[in-house]
């Protein structure tokens, strides 16, 4: 058999000489087809396929109106556990009262959120998880807030 005859037979050229070739017992190695991809007209991006809304646990403020120092650990854990808190300092002494703000504010700062003067001695502590726009202005003069001013 030629080279030629040999080249048509492996390209299926030559149909002919399958049964001319039949004397010759070489092995065949099997013929490797490239599969072509179906074409589907149904094909959706997985992009435009929406995941149904994930249910969050509704976020808590906390109101807290602490009378002592040891009050601020309680504070402190609402704080660890993602909830906001709105403290009013109104009612302590304001030596304690900032000592709480400054204990306060190393909580904040630990765990990457924020502490805001809101008020006359009420402060907001945030976690990370949330975040404040805005500002309050203070609308007392400042003589009636010096003698508490943190």
């Amino acid at each position: 058999m030629t080279i030629k005859s040999k080249l048509k037979t492996f390209f299926f050229l030559d149909d002919d000489n399958d049964e001319q070739n039949e004397d010759y017992s070489e092995p065949k190695e099997p013929i490797k087809q490239k599969k072509q991809p179906l074409k589907s007209h149904n094909v959706v991006s997985l992009q435009s396929v929406q995941k149904p809304p994930v249910q969050v646990k509704p976020s808590k403020l906390i109101l807290a109106e602490p009378h002592s120092e040891s009050e601020a650990t309680e504070i402190a854990d609402h704080l660890k556990n993602r909830r906001a808190v709105v403290v009013n300092l109104q009612r302590i002494d304001p030596e304690e009262g900032r000592q709480i703000v400054h204990f306060l504010g190393g909580v904040v700062y630990t765990l990457g959120g924020e502490i805001q003067k809101i008020g006359a001695n009420i402060f907001l502590c945030t976690p990370d998880n949330m975040e404040v726009s805005g500002n309050i202005s203070e609308l007392l003069p400042d003589h009636e807030n010096m003698n508490t001013r943190w």
